[in-house]
């Protein structure tokens, strides 16, 4: 948003009349560009585009039906390289290190397909530590999976996430086969890296990860794959490494704030947000000019979806966490999502019973816009959904009580993101 857009915005959502507005904002943007800008936006909120801020929004009554959409399989327990900013401990969530056995896998998904009702299309995310560590499970997993749907007229797509220390032509030989969307995870530039993504013996991860990583997206459609960054206070700069990754060939990226730390010399702290906003600003102008280049590429966080988008529902509670979508660890526990893996007061039950906890599942089913801290009256409620409720537990103590960091770089990607749109709509699409 320009800054007679962001001026003229604020205004209206203080009911300054538009008289007051021009007269204010004329000596420096000119008469004609505030009265535009003033009218275009009051001509948005008429048609519907855009709401009131002061429009009281309907009641909301959360569904008690529980329709499994989505699972987070733990398949290994374990990694080979040791982040330092592991939120799993590296790998292991604070529990033993090991291996899904198939018997838990297949049971998961017979879990998943048990419980997702009518629902069509079901996805599973092959996790960890590292899944490629118990790539055998995981391959068997997938035809099972694919088999016992097709069999029940449904289709799963599956994801598997990874650090590419092992994926090799096999690997991905085999995603390629069984059209899986691939993570791959990859800070940036060398430097940045292997400060924090280290092998076991202390060593940086780089060099071993790239070749596989390259090859990888070589054989891919963009809307396949991205390669995901994780930045700490060590690379507020990111949009550094976020080129970095386009111009080793990634035409779909994200880039993401390191979750906790905030105790850590490379955890991000509020004194940060300053400076975070203003990198944010400057990754929007470097998307915008190499699309206008034809250099291209998707960044997550831009690609907002402004004419469909995500239902009701989902705008209004999000990820889904702990009611349509769960985590299994290796020994079969059932969880809200992967950040909640490990944490004894979040175990839902187990795949093999198949009884799930309804107290945990009500408690996740109210956690939403309008209970959570500050949500309600938020611009950001309906694209951001009220934020990540592991997040919001890690910082606080209470899911209801979002992260004040984390809100505050939600709201510049969610701003950016929407300027990205205005500016390309009338151009290349995002990726072309």
């Amino acid at each position: 948003m320009d800054s007679v857009g962001k001026e003229v915005a604020l205004a209206y959502r203080d009911n300054t009349p538009q008289l007051q507005v021009e007269k204010r904002l004329s000596p420096v943007y000119g008469g004609q560009v505030v009265a535009e800008a003033y009218e275009e936006l009051d001509d948005m909120v008429t048609c519907g585009l855009l709401s009131h801020p002061n429009d009281k929004d309907e009641e909301y009554t959360p569904s008690e039906e529980t329709i499994v959409k989505a699972l987070c399989l733990h398949v290994a327990h374990d990694c080979n390289l040791r982040c330092k900013y592991c939120f799993g401990k590296t790998g292991n969530f604070g529990m033993t290190r090991e291996l899904m056995p198939l018997s838990v896998a297949t049971a998961s998904i017979d879990l998943l397909l048990d419980k997702s009702g009518p629902r069509h299309n079901l996805n599973v995310d092959f996790f960890g530590g590292e899944p490629l560590l118990n790539f055998d499970v995981v391959k068997d997993a997938v035809k099972y999976g694919e088999e016992k749907a097709n069999a029940l007229g449904k289709h799963v797509d599956f994801t598997v996430t990874t650090n590419c220390v092992l994926l090799d032509e096999e690997v991905i030989s085999f995603v390629n086969e069984h059209n899986m969307l691939v993570v791959l995870s990859l800070d940036g530039r060398k430097e940045v890296n292997d400060k924090m993504r280290v092998m076991p013996g202390g060593n940086g991860s780089y060099d071993r990860v790239i070749p596989g990583l390259a090859k990888c997206i070589s054989t891919r459609d963009p809307n396949s794959y991205y390669v995901r960054a994780t930045y700490t206070r060590h690379n507020l700069d990111f949009t550094s490494d976020v080129l970095h990754l386009a111009d080793l060939g990634a035409r779909s990226i994200s880039t993401e704030p390191v979750i906790g730390g905030g105790d850590r010399e490379y955890g991000i702290q509020p004194e940060d947000i300053s400076a975070i906003e203003a990198e944010y600003e400057n990754l929007l102008r470097q998307f915008v000019e190499r699309h206008k280049q034809g250099r291209g590429f998707l960044f997550y966080h831009f690609n907002i979806d402004l004419d469909g988008g995500p239902c009701l529902t989902r705008r209004l509670s999000g990820c889904g966490a702990g009611i349509d979508y769960l985590a299994v660890s290796p020994t079969g526990s059932v969880y809200p999502c992967h950040q909640f893996v490990g944490k004894p007061e979040f175990r839902m039950g187990d795949v093999f019973s198949g009884s799930l906890n309804q107290a945990i599942i009500r408690q996740f089913r109210n956690a939403h816009v309008y209970s959570k801290s500050g949500c309600g009256t938020c611009w950001a409620r309906f694209i951001c959904s009220g934020g990540c409720h592991a997040a919001a537990f890690g910082s606080s103590g209470d899911m209801l009580v979002p992260d004040k960091v984390a809100c505050a770089i939600q709201k510049k990607r969610i701003e950016c993101g929407l300027t990205a749109q205005a500016i390309l709509r009338n151009t290349a699409q995002p990726g072309t």
